[in-house]
């Protein structure tokens, strides 16, 4: 009775782990996402004004969009990186939260990662 009591406090206590920190994995997955959607979007306001000014069409500054990214991120405390061409943001942000159920089990941290892209839009070319 004793090895049985083991089994089911040990699946139990498993379940519950999993619930309770998917839980917050997904919450964190979530944050990350939101944070690498607004990092890439802050990075595509940085336009390339002399090319738009001589040629009319829009395209980014890379070093610019990416150094805004970057900057948003460090802001908000997080971790992440950013890369950006004359067409496209590209962030990735991670979050690493401790567990608190799957602690006893010997995990004791989670990390996510989400990644988001942006690209600058036009007045003409907006849905």
């Amino acid at each position: 009775m004793t090895a049985f009591l083991v089994v089911l406090t040990t699946t139990i206590l498993a379940a519950a782990g999993l619930v309770l920190d998917g839980g917050h994995a997904l919450a964190a997955k979530i944050d990350a996402l939101g944070l690498a959607r607004e990092a890439a979007r802050t990075g595509a306001q940085e336009l390339d004004l002399d090319h738009l000014r001589s040629t009319g069409t829009v395209r980014l500054s890379p070093r610019a969009s990416a150094a805004a990214a970057r900057e948003f991120l460090r802001e908000a405390s997080r971790t992440g990186t950013a890369s950006a061409t004359s067409t496209t943001v590209t962030v990735i942000v991670t979050i690493t939260r401790p567990t608190q159920l799957l602690r006893l089990l010997g995990i004791t941290e989670l990390t996510v990662t989400a990644t988001a892209t942006a690209q600058p839009r036009t007045p003409s070319s907006t849905p």
